[in-house]
């Protein structure tokens, strides 16, 4: 019974486990070559290519008419595109958003979003038609220069690609998901794009470094400022992978009497300026950058961002490193050029690679635009073949045209001997009759039984003759060129350059926006630098309520405090310190005294400004000094030396240093002065060893100070051993024990009961 159900249940799973993979397969293969990755003949993915077909359906010419987008989403999806008209018409709107297209394609009228993130308008308020770039990616499509293939129902045919004058894949750049890949190409100029075409075509083995001559990088719309490294720029193009740190553009405005603010022009690309707003104001708010003391946005069609410094004497240098390192002005762009070789195969490409299949693809479509001209002017030389013949024998086509039953197939029949040598013998071409011997075929009858009797004039039949020479010099050209590579490429080379004269300087995007700078030593400044040194006294009450009193004030003056609550820590500070808080739970915390609230309040609970913990309590609170080290030890009796500038934590969370489980709490956290160390517990057993018996360590439970059979750690402290060991005795009176042979053994030992006049609270100090 049980082999039975272990087969059936092994010949169900198989089945399922290949159907499975069959269809995820399928699934996969459509989303990497009908919708994610774009085509690198035309730089298209296929619902752009679609929503530009069907435009050019609807005759939206860029001089033409504009259309509602509602009726072009409608037409693509309906016919091309089965999928939801929302998804169309957001992608149709991004080929009109001239911060999101370096070129765009579509021209748009109404509200297509702004670069603020704003959304674009219902597709019914907006009306759309092609940019003069976009007609430059479709001409040609009615010479054959393509292959059409069915639509989705088979109603029509819409084409596999589209003929691209220009290398628009890398002009507009590209970005998609797939499954398992995908790509993210950043916008070119095509300008520059042009001159490497040109040099490829003139040195097919070019180095890949060679083409940075003519294209040094991307050329984002949003302009901006590239500080990515020459050599890390050429390895991106070199391998299809890397990425290029984008700064905004700023300047610094003098205000006059020594007062300046920082504009910004240029904001990265892909960037909104709503929410880099946003983030900016959040650090002014959260003081993480306190040299700033405002920004405003006084954007109206072009980009200004005004950035107001708290003082006047700070390097606009120093603020704007700052602001890259905190927010979005700068960023990183990473280049993934995962595209569909001749629509089909997902490669990683260099850009010689990408250039190189668009170029072939040139040639292609010059291939068959000339081969259907070919076609065109045979059809014509047909065409005017017959209308010579008829002027040659006029009366005698008249009179079959007037007195035949069948003017057409007479025509055919007619022999019309001599006269029509006469018509081609001064010719190479001859185009063969239809049923043989020198009777008409039946295009040539057909184009005589439509002449016009105006066109019965003797200056006609001149004119005839001189458009059949015309033809006759065009069609050996274009043989000429099938036949000849190095032609094709010479007529490339000129498509080229006219494209180049369309989209280059003199085109209203044609100049270069994004500029190329270094990096620069921005030096690490500490924040303590930025902000104005000022006196204050820090006030920290019991249950965890902390300010900052201005200027030095006296330590045992009385302070009011909420009820129930009175003083912890009190001390004299400054604005430029930083202030370590150490919690029970091991960890410590890290606060800025400029950040502090001020004095004329009970002040804020700290656990506002840290993530301490409502079960933990406040250990230690001190100023930072970054040279010092610490004793830390938990109640357990387990402790060990940390250097102070390790404990320093960058966020709100704090950093652990003192691992502690169970019951065991952090129990004390003191500056090491000294050679040895005292410790007392619970007990009253006092313990001396020397210091260097304790480790070094940045993190970790410790080891064990002192032994005990009963209770835990009271206290610790460290001391000079030739000065003694001080403590204050109940009343009040400083006692110092230069002998300590009595107490003195290794670590972890018991140690002795302290001496008369220790305190009872068992505290060193």
């Amino acid at each position: 019974m049980s082999d039975t159900s272990d087969n059936t249940s092994m010949s169900l799973s198989e089945p399922l486990r290949r159907a499975l993979g069959e269809r995820y397969l399928t699934y996969a293969l459509s989303t990497i070559m009908h919708r994610a990755l774009p085509d690198a003949r035309d730089g298209l993915k296929p619902v752009h290519r679609r929503i530009l077909y069907a435009m050019h359906r609807l005759r939206l010419a860029s001089g033409g008419k504009f259309l509602k987008s509602a009726k072009i989403s409608g037409d693509t999806m309906g016919d091309f595109h089965p999928h939801g008209d929302a998804a169309i018409y957001d992608a149709m709107a991004r080929l009109a958003q001239d911060f999101n297209v370096r070129y765009p394609l579509v021209d748009g009228q109404g509200n297509f979003g702004n670069i603020d993130g704003d959304n674009p308008a219902a597709s019914r308020y907006t009306e759309a038609r092609m940019t003069f770039v976009a007609e430059a990616l479709l001409n040609g499509l009615d010479e054959n220069a393509v292959d059409f293939r069915d639509n989705y129902d088979g109603r029509l045919t819409e084409p596999a690609v589209l003929p691209a004058e220009f290398p628009n894949l890398l002009a507009n750049g590209a970005s998609g998901i797939a499954v398992g890949m995908a790509t993210n190409i950043p916008p070119h100029n095509i300008a520059e794009l042009v001159e490497a075409c040109l040099h490829l075509i003139r040195t097919p083995d070019a180095r890949d470094d060679t083409l940075l001559n003519y294209v040094p990088g991307p050329d984002f719309p949003t302009g901006g400022v590239i500080v990515e490294p020459k050599d890390n720029i050429a390895e991106a193009y070199r391998t299809g992978r890397g990425s290029f740190r984008l700064r905004c553009k700023w300047e610094v405005e003098d205000l006059g009497r020594g007062q300046w603010q920082i504009v910004v022009t240029e904001i990265p690309y892909q960037v909104q300026k709503s929410k880099l707003i946003e983030k900016i104001a959040e650090l002014i708010q959260t003081k993480k950058i306190p040299i700033l003391a405002d920004i405003r946005d006084e954007s109206a069609d072009d980009i200004r961002m005004v950035l107001e410094p708290r003082s006047k004497n700070v390097d606009p240098e120093v603020l704007m490193g700052m602001m890259y390192r905190n927010s979005d002005l700068e960023v990183r762009f990473s280049l993934n050029m995962n595209v569909l070789i001749d629509g089909v195969t997902p490669k990683v490409c260099s850009m010689k690679e990408v250039l190189r299949a668009f170029l072939d693809f040139r040639r292609e479509v010059l291939q068959r635009r000339s081969l259907h001209r070919m076609e065109k002017i045979d059809h014509r030389l047909e065409v005017l073949e017959g209308l010579i013949v008829a002027f040659l024998n006029l009366d005698r086509v008249i009179d079959i045209i007037r007195y035949d039953d069948e003017p057409k197939a007479a025509l055919m029949r007619e022999d019309w001997g001599r006269e029509f040598v006469r018509a081609t013998d001064e010719s190479d071409y001859v185009s063969p009759p239809a049923s043989g011997g020198d009777g008409l075929t039946e295009v040539q009858a057909e184009a005589i039984l439509n002449m016009r009797l105006r066109s019965l004039r003797r200056l006609e039949e001149m004119e005839l003759v001189r458009e059949q020479e015309a033809l006759m010099e065009e069609r050996a050209g274009l043989e000429d060129l099938l036949e000849n590579e190095s032609l094709q490429w010479a007529a490339i080379s000129d498509q080229l350059k006219e494209a180049k004269k369309l989209f280059g300087k003199d085109y209203v995007a044609g100049a270069r926006r994004t500029v190329f700078a270094d990096a620069g030593d921005f030096e690490e400044v500490p924040i303590e630098a930025m902000i104005d040194r000022e006196p204050i006294t820090v006030v920290c009450s019991q249950m965890g309520w902390i300010r900052a009193m201005t200027g030095h004030i006296a330590l045992d003056r009385e302070l009011k405090f909420k009820d129930g609550d009175g003083p912890r820590f009190i001390f004299h500070a400054e604005t430029t310190d930083r202030l370590l808080l150490f919690g029970s739970n091991g960890r410590f915390y890290t606060i800025s005294a400029a950040n502090l609230p001020g004095g004329r309040g009970m002040g804020e609970p700290v656990r506002l400004m840290v993530d301490l913990p409502n079960e933990a309590e406040i250990i230690g609170l001190f100023i930072h000094v970054a040279d010092r080290k610490l004793l830390v030890a938990s109640t357990a009796g387990d402790g060990f030396v940390v250097p102070e500038g390790e404990v320093v934590a960058q966020t709100r969370a704090g950093k652990q240093v003192l691992n502690v489980r169970g019951e065991t709490r952090a129990a004390l956290c003191k500056p090491v002065q000294g050679d040895h160390v005292a410790v007392v517990g619970e007990n009253r057993k006092v313990l001396v060893f020397p210091l260097e018996e304790l480790p070094e360590m940045g993190r970790g439970k410790g080891v064990r100070l002192q032994k005990y059979k009963d209770g835990g750690l009271s206290d610790a402290t460290t001391f000079t051993r030739v000065e003694g060991l001080s403590w204050q005795d109940p009343a009040g009176r400083t006692r110092t024990e230069a002998d300590l042979t009595e107490w003195t053994a290794k670590r972890a030992s018991a140690g002795r009961m302290a001496p008369r006049g220790f305190p009872r609270d068992n505290k060193f100090t």
